[in-house]
């Protein structure tokens, strides 16, 4: 199951139309978690998170409870700070 926090709902529907497209591939892909290729856990301060890219671009999220939330999404400048 993947869920949407409302700041990713946000970020996602002022995406170009193309790269929003790429982003709903990506989460179709998430709904197999945990079969998912390309998923990078992420360190530091976002330990516990992971990130999928496509081209500039990345989704945010963790995993709690076999619940895929995606946090963030948006380019990748200033993307992790």
């Amino acid at each position: 199951m993947v869920r949407l926090t409302a700041t990713a709902r946000e970020q996602l529907v002022k995406l170009p139309k193309s790269i929003r497209a790429r982003m709903y591939n990506l989460l179709e892909r998430l709904e197999k978690w945990p079969d998912v290729s390309g998923a990078k856990p992420l360190r530091g301060n976002l330990a516990g998170r992971y990130r999928l890219r496509t081209g500039d671009f990345r989704m945010q999220f963790q995993v709690v409870n076999n619940i895929v939330i995606i946090e963030q999404i948006g380019h990748r400048d200033g993307f992790y700070e």
